[in-house]
Order: structure tokens, then sequence, then C-alpha cells
């Protein structure tokens, strides 16, 4: 209970951290009970009932942000992702609920009621905030698509809101003991299995740091680093990574995730040891792709002859690679060779298209960035 208000308060400061740690040792039953103190701590100018927000976040708002995330990341078919992501999410709305209305509640019984309506908005907002970083930790898609997911997860909640009246009638015969009592010796198995993506996640989460503790196994930190990875936490994936390297300096795996980290913070030469390290114990690690990062760090640093050299050898191998086509595409377009750039543009859209539907949420990010370069290469003035 404690480590929950714990988790609560720190999402004012450190909301990203604080939400994986809500994934990892969270409890829905206090997220809930978070949001409905809260709500009685509310003035009694509040036009809704105490358990409205609770009501509103777990039947509306927190499905629609798991169905908007499903379109708009791909992360495939909606009852696979709902039943291992909506309790996740859920915990982390109503903290997220919680936190930036506490502010609101305290406030508004000090402050004058013409201040109020810019109080609420920033709560509002700061909601708005807090739920960009539970989507991104959730789901671990990209900032723009979590984005996405918040700027528009409010159209569900504004449909339930003008539906409120009829929906207000049908709750109240739904809330009678004797329904609730037949729905739950009936349906109870389907309403408790909803809670499993959490309780599952943090099982394993617990089984991993157990196993982290030998002090010989590299293997444990090494998932531990993709556990944060996936949630954009990425130095502390970059310490796991690093201890597993401790543990197995010929780890290959962690030297790969290492130097990918390291291109994507534009850490060029950093990366540089960790992909050397991998190409020379394998040069077909992950289905060759260190000569995608090899490629792509030559691109960065500007030497292009060496990044078509990489990249060439890559596409030879793995020519359905949205992502090193596009890479490819880059390193022809800086040689001079529009032609050819737009050429692997255009197969790289077309491989992200043919993609299976459970791969979509990795490639469809190049098939966006390569379909404007191609405008960009079909512009009069490029």
């Amino acid at each position: 209970m404690l480590d929950n208000v714990k988790f609560l308060l720190r999402l004012f400061w450190q909301p990203a951290a604080a939400m994986s740690a809500i994934l990892d040792e969270g409890s829905l039953l206090v997220a809930s009970l978070a949001v409905l103190a809260v709500s009685l701590l509310t003035p009694h100018w509040v036009p809704f009932s105490f358990y409205t927000p609770l009501l509103l976040l777990a039947v509306v708002y927190v499905p629609g942000a798991v169905l908007l995330a499903m379109l708009l990341g791909k992360l495939g078919a909606f009852w696979t992702v709902f039943e291992r992501d909506y309790s996740p999410l859920l915990t982390c709305s109503a903290m997220a609920w919680a936190s930036s209305q506490l502010p609101l509640a305290l406030a508004g019984r000090v402050i004058p009621l013409q201040a109020i309506p810019v109080v609420a908005a920033l709560s509002y907002l700061y909601f708005a905030v807090l739920m960009f970083f539970a989507v991104r930790t959730v789901f671990g898609v990209e900032n723009g698509i979590a984005a996405g997911v918040v700027f528009l997860s409010w159209i569900p909640l504004a449909g339930a809101i003008f539906f409120w009246a009829p929906i207000g009638s049908v709750a109240g015969y739904l809330a009678s003991p004797f329904f609730l009592f037949y729905g739950w010796r009936y349906l109870g198995g389907e309403f408790a299995g909803l809670g499993d993506g959490l309780r599952n996640s943090q099982n394993f989460r617990r089984m991993l740091e157990a196993a982290a503790i030998n002090p010989h196994d590299a293997e444990a930190r090494y998932q531990l680093g993709l556990i944060y990875q996936h949630r954009h936490q990425l130095s502390e994936a970059i310490r796991q990574f690093e201890s597993a390297l401790m543990i197995d300096p010929n780890e290959i795996d962690s030297n790969f995730q290492l130097g990918r980290i390291a291109l994507q913070q534009g850490r060029i030469k950093d990366a540089f040891p960790y992909l050397q390290k991998v190409i020379e114990q394998n040069e077909r690690h992950c289905s060759r792709e260190i000569l995608r990062e090899l490629g792509l760090m030559y691109l960065l640093n500007k030497q292009y002859e060496d990044a078509r050299r990489e990249l060439a050898m890559y596409i030879e191998r793995r020519s359905y690679d949205p992502e090193g086509l596009y890479y490819y595409g880059q390193t022809l377009e800086r040689l001079g060779q529009p032609a050819q750039a737009r050429e692997m543009f255009a197969l790289a859209v077309e491989a992200a298209r043919a993609t299976p539907r459970f791969r979509q949420r990795y490639t469809a990010k190049w098939s966006r960035l390569a379909q404007k370069q191609l405008q960009r290469l079909k512009s009069p003035n490029s």
C-alpha cells in the first residue's frame, strides 16, 4: 500500500520511471481506491458521483485507448492485446487520474470559484501528459503513436458523456445486487481473467529479478534489459546489458543491444566497439541485422561508401526488411543517386505492406518515413 502511494507521488517528478514501477509492483485495487479517494475529496460543485471517474476509466477510456493503440501501433488482434494490456493500462491510468486530480481536489477548497476552470484545465492537461507515458510504457510504442493515442482517446470518452443519460439509466439496473450476483456467478471468470495481464507481467519480472541474483546468470540481466528497452527506459536498459557483459563479456545479444542503443542516442563512437564485437563473434547474428546496424553507423558518421558496402550485403541477404531498405535508400541519396534511392524507398514501402500482421507494429515506421522521402524526391525542388 505504501509503495503504491509513493508511485502515485513519484508521478509528479519522474512520470516515466513511476509508470514502469507501477507496472512492476502496482496494484489495480489500490489504484482504484486512489481514484475513489480523490473523487471523495473533490468539492461538492463537481457535477458527478464519486464513482463516475473510475467507471469511465474502466468501461470507456481504457478500452478505447487499447483499441486506438492496437490500430495506430498495429499491435495485433484486439482481444489478444486487450487481455494482455487492459489491466496494466487501467492501473497506470487510474494512478495517473488520481495524481492529476489530487491538486484540483485540494485547491478547489481554497481558491475562488472563478479560478476553478483554469485549474481543472491544467489538471486534465497533466492527465494527458501522464497518459502519454502510460501508453508508451505499457505498449512500448513510439512517441508519435503514444501521443496520437492520447490525443484521440478523448473521442470515446466524449461519446460516452454525450450518451450518459441512457447509459446511466442502464447502469442503475446493472448495479442492482440481483444482477451483480448472477453476473459474477456466470461471468466472474471472464472478468477475473482481465487482471491476468498485470499479474503475469509482474510474476515474470519477479522471476527475472530472482534469477538475476545469481552472479553467473547473464541471460536474466539481458532479459531485464529488454523489458526496460521496451519501456523506453534506455539508461536502465544499458545498466542491465552492461551487467550481463560483466558476467559474460562474450554475451553477444547484450553487445548487440548496447550498440543499437548507442546509435539510437547518436553515440556513434560508443556503438562501434559493441557492433565490432558482434561481427567478430557471428556476422549472421539476428539474421544478419548486425550488417544493417553497421551500415547505419557508417551512414550516421557520413562514411557513405562504407555504409553502402554493409547495407548492400544486408539487402542481398534480406531484401524484405523495410528498415534496411530505408537506410540503403538514404545512403544512395547521399551518394548522389536519387533514382536508385527512390527505388529503395519504394521497395521499403512495398516490403512493409507485405509484412505479416504481427510484425507491422515494427515496420510501419519505416513505411511512413520511406513514403515521405519518395514524396520529397518526386517534388520539383528536390
